[in-house]
């Protein structure tokens, strides 16, 4: 074990192990000639897989595999049902003395139980690492990653997510990214408010997905919602504060006005506040337009769209470390506000070129082609996301409770529940594909060649409030890859080459020489 714990693994990770119920085979796509950091990289996964397998009482196999090696007929085909698992090939630039090197490499595993099969690239940094940040990020990231798989292979009886349904949240098509993302931990259900009759009702599931009501909700779903995190239940907000009407943007533009959810004065007791406002961002993604005809086929033209947010600065914690960007559609800005032992962590911030602008809105298609000012875009970073964790005060405390409830139930304190508040509705909401009309995975952007980590920033903030003491909790390790001065090496290449080669020959022509004139001098005398 090393000074960081480096070989080391969780309880939870322990657990995982345990609970496997027969052999696991796994396949080590890194290979071919590679550089230093690379080689590294690779061992680490090596010895990582050969810990799991001391550990686990079920025998653990692995195989090197190159993908690019596979039979011909079937190279093609195995190389698309990676890129299903997100294993996507990287194009590996590399400096062999003085020489650029380029190769593609596979950076990831694929796993097999006796009954199923999953992927999992391991190699994941942030916006704006280095390659050597990149690799430490990964590294650390390994337990967690590998044994996330591992989990989703042996896992039978799955918890209970629930998405809240009834007050115009997001359309089938629109919420299907949401699901496939999470049907791979979890079981996840509709939940039409009107059917639930009690507090009881909700307590079978773990989470609670509240994603953009379009209609304001009143006192009955308040307080289901409230009691279901008093009791212990977590709850997701995706919340839009701005109503906008994308139809009318074109020609002179629409105005986005404050839109009430009736939810404010809840996440007020708790501790937050979704200002009424939009975030424009220097870093930003793009917005299709329809620029004209081709036949009779209409051109479909991204161009760039500062309301749509790339946030790619992440609060260094479980949920959204090594995250890539997160796409936002239409953001507004959080406050916190006094609330007596909760904590309140702020998760995914914008740039630090991004602009505030207070309701009303003007939000129009023709503002694209104008270059943005850069002096305006000086409201700094600003947060995007926050966890709120601890003790809740209820809305409802020193209030009345809503008639059709038991009152004799009512809990004026929580005993334990996390929330997670974001201002943007649209955050795990599925683009549809202009060509065939289906929805995609969280993500996917057919307008952008880019994926953004959406997916896994909804995985990992489930997986965390489900079981924050679970596997998630390894991605708290940290040790630190200590890399060579490469300059250094550069400017001293020559006289460590002198050290080396020619002091040793001196030292040993200076010892032959001093035995020499001892020999001389004894029997001179």
């Amino acid at each position: 074990m090393t000074e960081e714990g480096k070989y080391s693994i969780g309880q939870a990770t322990l657990d995982v192990l345990e609970d496997m119920d027969g052999p696991l085979e796994v396949d080590i796509l890194l290979m071919g000639d590679l550089p230093p950091g690379m080689k590294r990289f690779q061992r680490n996964i090596e010895q990582i897989l050969k810990t799991f397998r001391s550990y686990s009482p079920e025998e653990i196999s692995i195989n090197y595999v190159d993908p690019l090696a596979v039979a011909t007929d079937s190279s093609e085909q195995y190389i698309i049902k990676l890129a299903e698992y997100g294993i996507n090939p990287t194009n590996l630039h590399s400096n062999r003395n003085g020489t650029q090197a380029t190769q593609l490499i596979f950076p990831g595993i694929v796993l097999r139980s006796p009954s199923k099969e999953t992927g999992v690239l391991l190699l994941k940094g942030e916006l704006g690492m280095g390659p050597e940040e990149t690799l430490n990020l990964s590294i650390e990231n390994l337990e967690f990653e590998i044994g996330q798989a591992i989990k989703r292979l042996y896992t039978i009886n799955k918890r209970a997510i629930g998405v809240i349904i009834g007050q115009g949240e997001m359309e089938e098509d629109e919420g299907y990214g949401m699901v496939e993302a999470l049907n791979e931990d979890f079981e996840v259900y509709k939940v039409p408010f009107e059917q639930a009759k009690s507090v009881a009702d909700l307590l079978t599931f773990e989470v609670l997905i509240v994603a953009g009501p379009k209609e304001a909700y009143g006192e009955r779903e308040k307080y289901l919602l409230d009691q279901f995190l008093m009791y212990g239940g977590n709850i997701l907000f995706m919340m839009d504060q701005m109503a906008i009407n994308l139809e009318e943007a074109g020609g002179k533009g629409t105005v986005a006005m404050p839109f009430d959810s009736g939810i404010d004065d809840l996440l007020f007791r708790y501790g937050v506040r979704i200002n009424k406002d939009l975030i424009k961002d220097l870093n930003f993604g793009y917005y299709p337009v329809v620029s004209g005809e081709f036949g009779n086929q209409p051109q479909i033209v991204p161009l760039p769209w500062p309301f749509y947010v790339q946030a790619g600065k992440m609060a260094n914690h479980p949920i959204t470390k090594g995250l890539d960007l997160v796409q936002f559609r239409f953001v507004s800005s959080i406050d916190t506000v006094k609330a007596d032992q909760v904590k309140k962590t702020p998760l995914i911030f914008s740039s630090n070129y991004s602009r505030r602008e207070s309701a009303p809105v003007r939000v129009a298609f023709k503002d694209m082609s104008k270059e943005p000012d850069i002096k305006t875009f000086n409201s700094g970073s600003l947060p995007l996301v926050y966890l709120l964790e601890g003790k809740f005060t209820s809305f409802f405390k020193n209030r009345f409770v809503p008639d059709e409830f038991d009152k004799s139930k009512f809990l004026p304190e929580s005993n334990g529940g996390k929330i997670l508040v974001a201002g943007d509705a649209d955050v795990f909401k599925s683009w549809v594909s202009p060509q065939d009309k289906i929805p995609l995975p969280l993500g996917n952007n057919p307008f952008s060649e880019n994926l953004t980590a959406n997916r896994t920033f909804l995985q990992n903030t489930v997986n965390y409030m489900v079981y924050p003491e679970g596997i998630i909790a390894s991605k708290n390790k940290e040790f630190e890859i200590r890399p060579l001065n490469k300059v250094k090496i550069k400017q001293q290449r020559s006289m460590w080459q002198v050290i080396n080669v020619v002091l040793p020959v001196l030292l040993v022509v200076f010892i032959g020489w001093f035995k020499q004139y001892l020999r001389k001098r004894k029997y001179s005398k």
